[in-house]
């Protein structure tokens, strides 16, 4: 009876519509523990600018803020990073639980905020201590909270850094997910010689196989809110119509609902700021202050190694029991090891391995950092001097951050703290002897390439290879043509201007499709496949010719490639891969370089059976999908959706989407004949032309505001699909005359 009781609150009905008056007058504005004045300017999107007499009361206000519009969003992230999910989701969840314990993503949090400088950590208690205020004061809380059936509980420090390590997962462990049972495969050496020959990492999942589901959906969540992607440019004033340096960036993350990102400003002593946070942490990950403007994309980096421990004392290895909180059932008890070489991640009931084996995982992550210090002194930097010394301390996730300033300069570091590796390829796990040298030393922003206003006078960043190095930084980038497609929009024009810039965001050719699709009509007159053809299939291949690879929505001829595309993997690379080894190669390959050259090599009845078989294959999905909008669609959905009997009520937009796996305008898919939804992409936007304080503009797609029902819940997402912004000037008289909803915080 008391599981049956728990278990409606699951289905307890949405919040009744609220505009954002009615939202905001859940704000408190009074009896709040300042030291100065503070006001707050609100937008019609409910974006705020805070302005602040002291930095301590800017970071309580920020706390306020992230509460007000983030709490439920915020409690789901805190029990994902400290694997407490079953606490809401029941037994189901015990074994991602039971993984994340094992990864211990806040394993060095205690360490990291004991080693704060007096500043941070003021700014970071104060921060916790403006969500603690809001969330006591609540007379209802969020709707997340009765369907996880939880009790409200103070916020920590030691919480928001556990938020930030989960925040910066590494992306390659989504690609050992896929790859860990391959391992035991006769042909696993050369597969594996291979994704590192080419290097692919295209991060483009294929559908997760029988039994895979939690394996699944705990990489929906980590890659969900780590930054696994994005573009982000700079230009100089020679490249620019304003004769100033401009900047832009688009991270690519997951589709949930609420949005990753959350916009604010903010104006102090320290910072005078306006851009992109994550909830939960008190810095702007990309913005833009009064003196310079920065963005960031993976890096990509090999922050992580596996070690085979079959060599090491037993007595090396140390053991933990822990107990999993279980709703709607008993709680679990599990046993985690740890050992020098960090977490046995082997044990993990995920993970599928021979029953001897002992892999431990090795992460930068675990090692205690700043990157808290680093943001927030990047924030307050006032030239390129500053900014790239801020990021001495700064470990993950790695990022190339793009710069620019008022003084027309252009920039691009690295900022990573990496093992000291030789430059040989890796083994997919090392041993303790192999590779255990190299994580005694680290190198770190200031060992690595940099670009400082480059004769070409822009940069562009697309989580493509970097320079080389003495230390290599990875093995697996995303291929080159994100990059080279905006270095293409970007010598094409000139004079740069804000149109441009909205264009190249919202650029939907891909360059790497179009390769493949080329290389699969030039096999089809190679072999001379035409004259057998079905009346269909010759359809299918002239929409092919007629496909100039653009993504466009409103485009029939894309659905002709996809659909062979998808039936020529399955015939031509199956047999020699299998299928697991097909998904691994789709998640992991280069697809743009490595199907041409094996279409090339090959000849004969092989291609021909495989490429035919392909055509006629793909005739049912033509003939159903009268565009690419009607087969490739996002859809914004809460984190709740993924439980299949909630998936529609927590689904709050599915609509038709340009763009596919390597566009400039991303929205990641695997190849497919059916309908489909984009499983992460482009989901935020922003512009600034730094000739001024006020030119700085950004959306996310969804909107502002946690609270379900919210009429600023979703109210943004028209404006990313039509390539439209909101702009958040920094000059206090703009701010004061565009965002009208004036607050005053008040301490008595």
């Amino acid at each position: 009876m008391a599981v049956a009781t728990s278990a409606r609150s699951v289905f307890a009905p949405l919040p009744a519509k609220r505009d954002i008056d009615a939202r905001l007058d859940t704000f408190p504005t009074s009896r709040l523990p300042l030291e100065g004045e503070a006001v707050i300017h609100w937008n019609e999107h409910q974006v705020p600018f805070i302005f602040a007499e002291k930095d301590s009361d800017a970071a309580f206000a920020l706390g306020l803020v992230h509460g007000h519009l983030r709490l439920g969003q915020l409690e789901m992230i805190r029990h994902i990073s400290q694997g407490r999910l079953s606490e809401f989701a029941g037994p189901f969840t015990a074994e991602i639980d039971h993984t994340l314990r094992i990864f211990d993503l806040g394993r060095a949090a205690g360490e990291m905020e004991a080693n704060f400088s007096p500043h941070e950590r003021q700014f970071m208690e104060r921060f916790a201590a403006g969500i603690n205020h809001y969330q006591d004061g609540l007379t209802e809380l969020p709707h997340e909270y009765r369907v996880f059936g939880h009790k409200p509980s103070p916020w920590t420090v030691n919480d928001l850094i556990a938020m930030g390590r989960m925040a910066s997962a590494d992306v390659s462990w989504l690609i050992w997910f896929i790859l860990w049972k391959l391992r035991s495969r006769p042909d696993w050496p050369q597969l594996w010689n291979t994704l590192l020959h080419y290097g692919g990492n295209a991060m483009t999942f294929a559908e997760s196989a029988e039994g895979e589901e939690q394996l699944t959906l705990m990489g929906d969540l980590l890659g969900g809110i780590s930054r696994n992607g994005s573009n982000s440019l700079a230009v100089g004033p020679e490249c620019s119509a304003s004769g100033h340096a401009m900047i832009a960036s688009d991270p690519h993350l997951g589709y949930l609902q609420p949005n990753v990102w959350l916009l604010a400003g903010v104006q102090s002593p320290s910072y005078h700021v306006a851009g992109m946070m994550l909830p939960g942490l008190p810095f702007f990950a990309v913005g833009r202050n009064k003196d310079i403007a920065w963005g960031g994309t993976n890096l990509r980096a090999a922050c992580s190694d596996l070690f085979d421990l079959s060599s090491l004392p037993a007595s090396e290895i140390t053991e933990r029991e822990e107990k999993i909180a279980t709703r709607w059932w008993f709680d679990k008890r599990v046993t985690t090891r740890n050992s020098p070489y960090g977490p046995v991640i082997s044990d993990s009931p995920l993970l599928e391995g021979p029953e001897d084996e002992t892999i431990a995982l090795s992460w930068t992550g675990h090692r205690a950092s700043d990157e808290i210090t680093a943001m927030l002194a990047a924030n307050r930097a006032a030239n390129w001097e500053e900014f790239s010394a801020a990021f001495e301390t700064y470990s993950i996730s790695a990022q190339n951050f793009v710069y620019a300033d008022v003084k027309g300069n252009i920039g691009k570091l690295m900022a990573v703290h990496l093992p000291a590796r030789n430059g040989e390829m890796p083994p997919v796990v090392h041993t303790p002897e192999s590779g255990g040298k190299a994580w005694q030393r680290f190198v770190g922003v200031n060992d690595l390439p940099q670009s400082y206003n480059p004769e070409a006078g822009y940069i562009v960043s697309a989580n493509n290879r970097p320079p080389p190095s003495k230390v290599p930084v990875g093995y697996f980038f995303a291929p080159e043509g994100r990059a080279a497609r905006l270095a293409e929009l970007i010598e094409a024009q000139p004079n740069i201007t804000f149109a441009d810039l909205q264009a190249l965001q919202t650029d939907v050719v891909e360059p790497a499709a179009d390769a493949i699709n080329r290389s699969m009509i030039d096999a089809a007159e190679r072999l001379g496949l035409e004259r057998d053809l079905t009346r269909k299939a010759r359809a299918v291949l002239a929409a092919m010719k007629a496909w100039d690879g653009s993504y466009d929505a409103d485009s029939a001829t894309p659905v002709a490639f996809e659909a062979a595309f998808f039936h020529f993997m399955r015939r031509f690379y199956t047999p020699r891969l299998g299928e697991d080894g097909l998904r691994a190669f789709i998640t992991a390959a280069d697809l743009g370089r490595t199907v041409p050259h094996d279409i090339a090599a090959e000849n004969g009845d092989v291609l021909t059976r495989a490429l035919a078989g392909a055509l006629q294959d793909a005739v049912p999905a033509v003939k159903k999908f009268a565009t690419w909008g009607d087969m490739h669609r996002v859809r914004l959905r809460h984190p709740l959706a993924m439980v299949p009997v909630l998936t529609k009520r927590y689904t709050f937009a599915d609509f038709p989407a340009s763009g596919s796996r390597q566009t400039v305008m991303k929205t990641n898919h695997a190849p497919s004949d059916k309908k489909h939804h984009a499983g992460y992409g482009s989901q935020a936007r922003h512009i600034s032309d730094l000739s001024d304080l006020d030119e700085n503009y950004f959306v996310v797609l969804g909107g502002q505001d946690g609270w379900l029902s919210s009429t600023t819940f979703l109210d943004q997402a028209e404006l990313w699909q039509a390539g439209d912004y909101i702009r958040i000037p920094l000059r206090r008289e703009s701010v004061e005359k565009e965002f009208k909803r004036k607050m005053v915080l008040k301490a008595h």
